[in-house]
């Protein structure tokens, strides 16, 4: 989808969030990874659902996303709960990812990239952790084309287990499993759903 398309559904919800204001699921169930003062990057943040609870969690959260619609009901759900987070409005493809700076990189559900896309942005991930950095990726399989209850349409967007033991080869995998699950995240995903699971650390020099 074009940014016209992505601010025109952001802006299309009103005041609802199309993917809900509470963090995603997957992202709580790593609750005990996320740890207080840690330096987290939320990519393709949306609404800002996930990096506002990133905050509450006590970590310094930036966030980038690069529909502004989405960004300002972010920076409005930041301030109702009283957090604090960075938000930047960037193309990820272009922005300047800075070098092993963070603790944890969070991406979920950032499947608008194509394959030749998807590969740089895996690339920024990895050089933006620090050695010993935690990734937590979400997304869907593309089993999820059959339940068309979220997601792209585009096969070759969508996550397996061994496309992405492949790709995260040189990292440590701490997770990778894909799985069906009913999801209730706004009207943006809702309904039985194909995801996948990552959560792979960077390895120590």
């Amino acid at each position: 989808m074009s940014l016209e398309m992505w601010n025109a559904r952001f802006a299309g919800a009103g005041e609802r969030f199309v993917f809900g204001e509470a963090p995603s699921v997957f992202l709580t169930e790593q609750a005990a990874l996320v740890r207080h003062g840690s330096k987290v990057l939320s990519v393709a943040d949306g609404e800002g659902r996930n990096s506002v609870w990133l905050a509450e969690q006590g970590c310094e959260v930036d966030a980038v996303e690069f529909a502004p619609v989405a960004v300002d009901k972010a920076r409005g759900l930041a301030a109702r709960r009283g957090v604090s987070v960075n938000f930047t409005v960037a193309d990820l493809l272009d922005w300047d990812w800075p070098q092993e700076h963070y603790d944890m990189v969070v991406a979920i559900f950032i499947q608008f990239a194509a394959p030749a896309q998807r590969r740089l942005l895996f690339a920024h991930i990895k050089r933006t952790l620090k050695p010993g950095g935690l990734l937590l990726l979400h997304g869907y399989t593309p089993k999820q084309l059959e339940y068309r209850t979220g997601g792209p349409s585009a096969r070759e967007n969508l996550y397996t287990e061994a496309m992405l033991a492949h790709d995260f080869a040189d990292f440590d995998l701490l997770r990778l499993a894909a799985y069906e699950r009913h999801l209730d995240e706004g009207p943006g995903h809702s309904g039985t759903s194909a995801l996948i699971d990552l959560v792979a650390r960077k390895p120590q020099r």
